[in-house]
């Protein structure tokens, strides 16, 4: 045959070769002739003989379109001589134009069906367009085929793969390809090294089948050719790896894409917790703020302290896990937004009524429910045990006055001075007398009586309609007392201006003893009169026995019954007394015990608020330098709660005492429970501030120093060491940062676009978390809505669109489930049944559009 020259493998300038085996029936033919097809087949159509279907240009035109992904100037449609060789002419500048330098080969052969000129022009093909751009570690084309078959087929003893042509005759090398990539194809220990026909066979129909790499070259030709065609060989074999490279990609691809959802399934994940975790503190805010608005006082004082202590409860069992709570979910929430700024996803917006603000505002309430509320029920004991004590009072005074009563009704009705004689109705006058001056000494304690009831009735006294039956029932038989004295008087004066005769001593008698009795009810109605005292010092001005050594013992004897029962009374009077200061002692012993307590507690609590403040402003050493120093503080402050602990159980023995104040100290329970809820917040919100400084940091590169510079300039306009800038901290820093943000409409606007950047929320202060993001922003390489397009483009083979069965295969399967259910149906012209629209999901995954 003649000689043609072609480029040689892997090299762009031209050398001489022998082509040996012309026409369309040698091994090249058939093998060119099966690639050819292999691309063709996408733009709907096939060759027959290769000799022939290239001859007018068209297919050929079509062919370096479809291999190339570029159109090729406008093929001209006429038929004759001149179309054809300036169609092919078009197909060979091309080539030409792609760096390959084409020697010997002109149109005009091609046009009259030049087997060797055609199949050397498909051959250029091939090597620019299959095999020219595989690259495998530094070696390309023809050796970094060669160099990828070793690589992919060392595994096999059995195979050694060192040509293009004898080191595949006994069909091993394909079918370890084949099982290397897809092992569940091939069942490779079965097959014998003597038997390559059946060898070849198996792999031609295995790639055929599943690979989708059309049959190229024939198991017989192969084995009955001392040295099988190289070029056939290598279009065959370059096609395993453009199908397997392909394969690659894809993977490549999918790997991308399941990062990208693992993060937003992640980001869902922290939404939904989020939502779950405020619903349920709102609802107990909710349900807790009417409680402790409740403010229907008690009949009792037990019932009243039953609330005191239902209340402590919620002080110290249902309240400090709510506030734990609360400080999470903002934690959960700053996380959040962190991974959501550094994975270039938009910010998180909660649900409507969820926003932290919400949460915050809720907590104002249920605070501000709770200010008054114990105050209220302190007060409250107070007022019951006050009304207690003037009950009590009242019950005494009321009984002592109707024992003095009994009896007196009928004494006045007594018709005795009937058949008196004349000293009997004088002594009656003067019995009288001192009766009447008697009643009238008795007229102060029916007053007190009287006042009593009117204060029981004014502080609401649960028990005043019994208070004041008793009281009208004494004031109305005061009344009739006052009539029946009169009437008698009346009778006895009438009596006595018949009657001359007087008993004298009758009336000393009275006299005398009237003063005694009255001094004597008053002295018992003392000694059993209650007190009610605070402190010590009032227990001490106490009385005890009244004007007792004022009678002398004539007084004394001429009483019957003398001061016997009055001689009893004092004792139990004075034993009363030494009972309340006993108590008051100890009241005084539980106040210093509480105040020793609460004033080492009280002072801890702020110190340690003050150092958490500077460990986080200061930035000594790195990040984790100041993570482990802070957790260090987090585990001292938890070891510290038994000293709250115990503070509580004093408290809880102060308020059992009824102890309402405490001079020897300025510290309240609820002042240290509210600084010690306080301080595990600001401890955990601090640490999870520095661990997303650190996701921050390690998610854009930026080193300790940048960290510091960042640190220095935030501190510095922090005025007020919040750890947060205001709007107007945050202007004057960006104007030091040489940002244009200056007060006019042009400044104002840009402004306001990075406050929704730093600030998405719109809390009104920049963190300094959101300060080193804005700061770094530039820096990092994050996934892009545009870079998933491209991944999910290769997964769909070059479509615009994908389907749930390519979803199936690429990824796994909860991620493919996970873009099957919210990829919308494909809506474009190509659309087929089942279709899904992956580029507005990507979109969607980014904010860029709604899912």
């Amino acid at each position: 045959g003649g000689v043609l020259l072609f480029p040689d493998v892997g090299s762009e300038a031209a050398s001489e070769q022998v082509w040996d085996s012309p026409g369309a029936d040698s091994m090249p033919g058939t093998t060119f002739t099966a690639w050819c097809n292999s691309h063709l087949r996408k733009a709907g159509t096939q060759i027959e003989n290769i000799d022939e279907d290239f001859r007018d240009g068209l297919k050929l035109m079509l062919l370096l379109e479809v291999i190339s992904g570029e159109r090729l100037p406008k093929p001209e449609r006429g038929k004759m001589r001149v179309h054809k060789i300036n169609n092919v002419n078009k197909a060979l500048d091309f080539i030409a134009s792609k760096g390959v330098k084409l020697v010997s080969i002109g149109a005009e052969e091609i046009v009259d069906g030049n087997a060797k000129m055609t199949l050397g022009m498909i051959w250029t093909i091939i090597l620019r367009f299959a095999i020219q751009d595989i690259s495998v570690e530094e070696t390309s084309a023809k050796e970094g085929l060669l160099l990828w078959c070793q690589r992919k087929t060392a595994p096999y003893k059995n195979v050694n793969v060192q040509n293009f042509h004898i080191s595949w005759k006994d069909g091993l090398a394909f079918n370890a390809l084949i099982h290397r990539h897809r092992p569940e194809l091939i069942e490779y220990d079965k097959l014998r090294k003597d038997d390559p026909v059946t060898n070849l066979n198996n792999a031609f129909e295995v790639a055929e089948k599943y690979l989708d790499i059309p049959k190229m070259l024939d198991a017989e030709d192969i084995v009955n050719t001392a040295r099988p065609d190289e070029k056939a060989i290598m279009t065959y074999v370059s096609s395993f790896y453009h199908a397997f490279s392909g394969a690659q990609k894809a993977e490549t691809a999918a790997n991308r894409i399941c990062k990208v959802l693992a993060v937003n399934q992640e980001n869902e994940h922290l939404m939904e917790d989020y939502e779950r975790l405020a619903s349920d503190l709102l609802e107990w805010i909710r349900r807790t703020i009417p409680w402790l608005e409740d403010r229907v006082p008690q009949k009792t004082i037990q019932e009243m302290q039953q609330k005191l202590e239902d209340f402590r409860d919620y002080r110290r069992v249902h309240k400090p896990p709510k506030v734990q709570e609360k400080c999470q979910l903002e934690i959960n929430f700053n996380t959040l937004q962190t991974k959501l700024r550094l994975s270039n996803r938009p910010a998180f917006m909660p649900s409507e009524g969820r926003m932290v603000s919400d949460i915050n505002n809720g907590w104002q309430h249920l605070e501000q429910a709770e200010k008054g509320y114990e105050e209220w029920l302190l007060n409250e004991i107070r007022r019951l045990e006050r009304l207690d004590h003037l009950a009590e009072k009242f019950r005494q005074k009321a009984s002592i006055h109707e024992a003095w009563t009994d009896g007196k009704e009928a004494m006045l009705k007594h018709r005795d001075y009937e058949t008196a004689t004349l000293s009997d109705i004088k002594a009656l006058i003067r019995k009288h007398e001192a009766f009447e001056s008697d009643l009238a000494a008795h007229q102060d304690r029916v007053e007190q009586i009287a006042a009593i009831a009117q204060e029981l009735n004014e502080l609401d006294y649960y028990d005043s309609h019994n208070v004041n039956t008793r009281c009208q029932k004494i004031c109305d038989q005061w009344d009739a007392l006052g009539s029946l004295t009169h009437s008698r008087r009346e009778a006895l004066e009438k009596t006595e201006k018949q009657l001359e005769t007087i008993d004298q001593l009758h009336l000393e008698y009275a006299k005398r003893a009237a003063p005694f009795n009255n001094w004597m009810e008053s002295a018992m109605e003392d000694l059993q009169d209650m007190f009610i005292v605070h402190t010590i010092e009032e227990i001490e001005v106490c009385p005890s026995l009244g004007p007792c050594s004022l009678l002398g013992a004539q007084e004394v004897q001429a009483v019957p019954g003398g001061l016997r029962p009055l001689q009893q009374l004092v004792p139990k009077r004075d034993r009363a007394l030494l009972e309340e200061q006993s108590k008051q002692q100890s009241n005084e012993h539980l106040r210093r015990q509480f105040s020793s307590q609460a004033n080492v507690v009280g002072p801890w609590i702020q110190t340690k608020m003050e150092e958490i403040g500077r460990i986080s402003i200061e930035m000594n050493g790195t990040l984790e330098d100041q993570l482990s120093h802070l957790k260090q503080y987090e585990r001292s402050i938890v070891d510290y709660k038994p000293n709250l602990d115990l503070l509580e159980q004093q408290h809880q023995l102060i308020q059992e005492a009824l102890i309402f104040d405490n001079k020897h100290t300025n510290y309240t329970m609820e002042h240290v429970r509210v600084g010690w809820e306080q301080l595990l917040t600001t401890i955990a919100r601090t640490i999870n501030e520095v661990e997303n400084q650190i996701l921050t940091r390690d998610a854009k590169g930026i080193s300790q120093e940048q960290m510091q510079e960042f640190r220095a300039s935030f501190n510095h306009f922090d005025k007020d060491h919040g750890g947060a800038l205001g709007p107007e901290e945050f202007k004057a820093c960006l104007i030091s940062l040489g940002y244009d943000v200056e007060n006019d409409r042009q400044g104002d606007a840009e402004f306001n676009r990075i406050m929704s950047v730093v600030d998405p929320n719109h809390s009104g202060l920049v963190t300094f978390q959101a300060f080193i993001d804005f700061m770094s922003r530039e820096t990092t390489d994050t996934d892009t809505a545009d870079q998933v397009i491209a991944s999910f483009k290769v997964l769909a083979g070059d479509k615009n669109f994908i389907t749930a069965e390519e979803l199936r295969r690429e990824l796994p399967p909860d991620q493919a489930e996970y873009c099957i259910a919210r990829m919308a149906p494909y809506q474009g012209p190509d659309a087929v049944p089942g279709a899904l629209d992956y580029k507005s999901f990507s979109t969607a995954l980014y904010g860029e559009s709604d899912l």
